[in-house]
């Protein structure tokens, strides 16, 4: 009360008043409910949640806010969220919790993802591994900024690629044993296994790989056959790290998965303007880093 007028007034302290809106926006993203189903469960009416929504919209969070030079082992992907809009998004692979990513960047952009990796460079990331699906452009980038940094292929993308390439039921006997040796790769669990599944693929390159990579033969079966076999190949030097590092991830299945739940929160707010697209996905991998 003033001594002066004698009128008492109120200090309202703002920050607490948005604390307690951001408990109903945090739901928004974490949950995926809609503004309709928080109408239901708050106080608010639809014109106030949409501006509690659009004003912590336009504060999103810092990216890189934490130490990484601890993270040594990774795991990196990247999908496709709108068109050929997609998001990059790398983890550390122990704890499988979100170390950064970015909306807007396409992982067959050689220059996007050197950009993406050199800023966790200047914040002092270190890697020692990083398990990606076999991106070229990816890969380069890794061995540009990291020249010692061991790739490991993901052993399910390969397989995944190499049955699809080789068809379910393969008429021919080439395609026939090339698909078991893609059945085995995700069963290798020792030395011994790896020893011999990689003299099994020597062997079916001396009896098919020459004769194939000869034949001039046109059509979409043969070229599919061709594409396993050059896939195979190249990828076998880098399939069998983490034999030696138990640390060293066998698939990327953990993004994967994170891109699912993603994505299905996401599908709940599909009407999202393009412009708040980079503020959700930012305050979604702070908030849910699993």
């Amino acid at each position: 009360m003033c001594k002066n007028c004698q009128k008492s007034f109120s200090w309202k302290i703002i920050s607490n008043k948005l604390l307690r809106e951001k408990i109903w926006f945090f739901k928004w993203i974490t949950e995926g409910y809609s503004v309709r189903q928080l109408e239901q469960q708050s106080t608010y009416r639809h014109r106030k949640l949409r501006q509690i929504i659009n004003y912590w919209l336009l504060q999103p969070p810092r990216g890189l806010d934490k130490d990484i030079s601890l993270c040594k082992h990774l795991l990196f992907d990247g999908t496709y969220i709108f068109k050929r809009v997609g998001l990059s998004l790398l983890m550390e692979a122990t704890s499988f919790t979100t170390i950064h990513g970015c909306y807007g960047i396409s992982e067959n952009s050689r220059p996007q993802v050197l950009q993406f990796l050199q800023e966790l460079k200047d914040h002092g990331l270190a890697p020692i591994s990083v398990t990606t699906d076999g991106n070229p452009h990816v890969i380069a980038s890794f061995r540009e900024l990291w020249p010692n940094i061991i790739v490991q292929r993901c052993v399910v993308h390969i397989q995944r690629q190499g049955l699809m390439w080789c068809r379910r039921y393969p008429k021919r006997t080439d395609a026939k044993n090339l698909r078991h040796l893609f059945l085995r790769v995700t069963n290798i669990q020792n030395q011994l296994q790896k020893n011999l599944f990689i003299k099994d693929v020597h062997a079916w390159e001396r009896k098919y790989g020459e004769w194939i990579e000869l034949d001039e033969s046109q059509g979409y079966v043969f070229s599919d056959l061709k594409r396993a076999r050059s896939m195979l190949l190249k990828a076998l030097p880098y399939m069998f790290y983490y034999l030696d590092d138990p640390n060293i991830p066998i698939s990327t299945n953990a993004v994967e998965g994170y891109f699912s739940r993603l994505k299905n929160h996401y599908r709940q707010h599909r009407g999202l303007a393009q412009h708040k697209r980079s503020a959700y996905f930012l305050w979604y991998l702070n908030l849910c880093p699993r």
